[in-house]
């Protein structure tokens, strides 16, 4: 049993850790670092920089949604059953859902949207419709991190608090 609880922190230390330094210090530092050397073409750059890395890390988050659930199954067949087992899956599948959104929806709209374009979505007037669509799509990217972080936490917190 421990084993499998070990198993399901280091599920959870790799895909919300790997996040958060990606959110927190990667983007930050590539665009900044990017940016000082060109305003409009670095930040187009970094853009595309930062969204291979975070499409990669979704590998990543997949193999540790498949360590949870593996931990969390055999935990609940074995026993004792986790407190919460039901909650704890759902916030697990919810988290991979982001993940797979990200990858298969938000990451494709934001290249169409580069694709279209004529230089960098920066050069872009701030009332063009394409680059307010590349606004939203880029929104609700990091508003979905912070989710997955957040249920992450949450799933961490439930875990030091689980007896079993």
């Amino acid at each position: 049993m421990t084993l499998l609880r070990y198993a399901a922190f280091l599920g959870l230390a790799i895909w919300i850790g790997g996040l958060a330094v990606l959110a927190g210090i990667g983007a930050p530092t590539v665009f900044e670092a990017l940016i000082a050397r060109d305003p409009v073409a670095g930040r187009e750059l970094a853009g595309l920089l930062f969204g291979t890395m975070l499409e990669r890390f979704q590998y990543v988050a997949w193999g540790s949604a498949a360590v949870l659930f593996l931990s969390l199954g055999l935990r609940a067949a074995i026993g004792p059953r986790p407190r919460h087992t039901a909650l704890r899956i759902w916030a697990v599948v919810l988290m991979l859902a982001i993940s797979l959104v990200t990858v298969f929806v938000i990451i494709p709209a934001i290249d169409e949207i580069r694709g279209a374009i004529e230089g960098a979505v920066a050069a872009l007037p701030a009332a063009d419709p394409r680059r307010m669509a590349f606004g939203r799509w880029h929104g609700l990217s990091s508003g979905l991190m912070l989710l997955t972080i957040g249920l992450g936490l949450g799933l961490g917190w439930a875990e030091v608090h689980d007896p079993h």
